[in-house]
């Protein structure tokens, strides 16, 4: 059995899933997470970024993320 890859940034789509919300707020929420670390527009967000900056476990948000 492959071990599974993992993706290390974070995309509006993936953000639906967890949130449930729409792909405008995925976005908008994107963008306050580089606003608020002070990144680069051409810099992506990471999923532990996410998970910090949300509150949520790495692990329960891992599980949502697909290849």
């Amino acid at each position: 059995m492959k071990p599974r890859i993992t993706r290390l940034c974070i995309y509006p789509k993936d953000i639906q899933r967890i949130t449930g919300k729409s792909e405008r707020y995925s976005r908008d929420l994107i963008h306050k997470i580089k606003d608020h670390l002070q990144k680069p527009d051409h810099q992506f967000v990471t999923v532990a970024e996410f998970c910090t900056f949300m509150g949520l476990p790495y692990e329960a948000v891992q599980a949502f993320i697909l290849d």
